[in-house]
């Protein structure tokens, strides 16, 4: 990612910096926001914001709506709803990117949301970080040059922890992100924006970007559908990386038909990303509808079983995932049993050794040089370099910064990195074992749901471990999926339970099938109001 050093250009929406303590003017913020319209206003009010992408390209082949009614309708709901959750950085449907394709392409007029580390040309992008304020990418990822060509709308960009360090949206430079179950409580992160606005009806659907579980975390504290595809089944050129050999695009979606209808678009191989996978691309909704009758589900005993020596689960997603899901599944046919993954209580080590450490390589880049901000006054390049990192960047990339950089200096190399390589390969050998036995696998995504504002913020450690049933994924390389599976009322609020399925490596089309005849025998997104008739 390279440019000349430029000005901002206006945006509809800025937010106020960590330094106000005053929440910006919503109504100047979101000025240039339509008004919503109705399908009819004769007839009991549609809301179009609030329908899938499916459902809107049905609308559509009918005539029943345009693709402009629905950004004003998304413009309305961002009006009244994003004061309150804070989910984007930047939203203006007067300068909503879309080609003129056919209107049989498969997202034609839907608008999706994209996190802030994925590039869009002329558009700023900022990882959610001072230090890339006012940076303006020079060209479109290959991930946005695909939602272009299937017709979709590229409506706002959303807030996210800084540089994608973080499980709770609070670490952003713009401030954090709440959730719209709770906003007493965290959306979860990295992409916790994307996971907010798909949860309140103020996307259609968005992306995010996973390196632990930043796509499936967020969807499971906010109660929608994520999906972390195989390493290498989606480009990551446009992608700003975090950790190289773990990060991956995928989608946040309101229902499995949606995630399947945009990994369809999304997956593919990419030239431009020599880690991509050069393999045919399945026709993900094909497969929704699929009997799962006769399908092996493993239950990995060190993840759920009593005295497996888990801490930290909640009782009530225990019981939503190992009595409530199971016993779902298995009336639908499925056969349950139980598998080991014994390297399991390492993987969370393992994950916080390798990730900062390449994400102190890919972020030695941000100098002040290149890319956004820059200190003024320094005395010398040395000084600008310090000052700029010291200033631009914020605590917690702080933290992992200097941690990888241990991990990578001259004698901890063998002891922390190269160990926690080699259990990387033990962890990614415990799944191949796995899935020889099984087809896919069951856990929690999250151990608890939404926890309240701040209330890990000053634990590290802790904050980590928000993390721990979803880093084992990205270790090894497989795909992902949560989806909601229960709901746990707190306080009088709603806050959702998400359920995790792992395949093979590019059996994204297993998770699908399993994931929708769940999701089709239960109503947990019609409770939570994801899918409205």
């Amino acid at each position: 990612m390279s440019s000349a050093r430029t000005s901002p250009r206006p945006l509809t929406e800025r937010r106020s910096r960590r330094s106000s303590n005053a929440l910006p003017d919503r109504a100047e913020i979101f000025s240039k926001c339509p008004r919503s319209s109705r399908i009819n206003p004769k007839k009991p009010a549609v809301i179009l914001s609030e329908k899938t992408a499916s459902q809107l390209s049905a609308l559509y082949k009918e005539k029943k709506c345009a693709p402009d009614e629905t950004l004003k309708s998304l413009g309305e709901a961002v009006r009244a709803k994003d004061a309150r959750t804070r989910a984007y950085i930047q939203f203006d449907p007067s300068r909503a990117r879309r080609r003129d394709v056919s209107k049989d392409a498969p997202l034609w007029g839907v608008p999706i949301a994209v996190k802030d580390n994925i590039c869009v040309a002329d558009e700023e992008i900022t990882c959610a970080s001072k230090i890339l304020q006012g940076f303006i990418s020079p060209y479109h990822a290959t991930v946005i040059e695909k939602l272009l060509a299937a017709g979709a709308v590229i409506c706002g960009r959303t807030n996210m922890d800084e540089f994608a360090f973080g499980s709770s949206c609070e670490t952003s430079f713009y401030g954090p992100t709440r959730n719209p179950r709770d906003p007493g409580r965290v959306p979860g992160g990295s992409s916790g924006g994307s996971a907010a606005c798909v949860a309140d009806h103020t996307a259609i659907a968005a992306l995010g970007s996973d390196t632990g579980g930043s796509i499936r975390q967020p969807a499971s504290l906010c109660g929608v559908v994520g999906i972390k595809p195989t390493y290498g089944r989606v480009s990551r050129y446009g992608l700003v990386a975090f950790a190289s050999s773990l990060d991956q695009i995928g989608p946040i979606t309101k229902d499995v038909r949606d995630a399947a209808l945009l990994l369809g678009v999304l997956a593919g191989h990419d030239p431009k990303d020599s880690t991509s996978a050069n393999l045919p691309v399945p026709d993900y909704p094909e497969v929704l509808g699929r009997p799962i009758k006769g399908m092996k589900i493993g239950i990995p005993r060190e993840y759920l079983s009593s005295g497996s020596g888990q801490s930290g689960i909640s009782p009530a997603v225990q019981k939503a995932v190992r009595e409530d899901a199971v016993r779902v599944l298995e009336r639908l046919g499925a056969s349950c049993r139980e598998v080991s993954l014994p390297h399991t209580a390492y993987a969370a080590s393992t994950y916080y050794i390798i990730a900062p450490s390449e994400a102190s390589s890919n972020l030695a880049r941000f100098d002040g040089v290149r890319f956004g901000f820059r200190h003024r006054g320094g005395k010398n390049l040395l000084e600008m370099y310090e000052k700029t990192r010291g200033e631009g960047f914020g605590a917690e990339a702080k933290r992992r910064i200097i941690l990888g950089t241990y991990s990578l200096s001259s004698g901890y190399y063998d002891a922390y990195y190269l160990r926690a390589m080699k259990v990387r390969t033990k962890i990614k050998n415990d799944f191949d074992e796995a899935f020889k036995q099984v087809d896919v696998l069951l856990t929690p995504t999250s151990p608890s749901t939404a926890f309240k504002l701040g209330e890990k913020s000053t634990d590290p450690v802790e904050m980590y471990l928000s993390d721990i049933y979803t880093i084992s994924a990205n270790l090894a390389g497989v795909p992902a999926i949560s989806i909601p599976c229960g709901i746990e009322e707190r306080a009088g609020k709603p806050l959702p339970i998400g359920l995790q399925f792992m395949a093979k490596p590019f059996d994204e089309a297993a998770l699908f099938q399993v994931a929708h005849a769940f999701e089709q025998h239960t109503d947990f997104h019609k409770k939570l109001g994801n899918v409205k008739e």
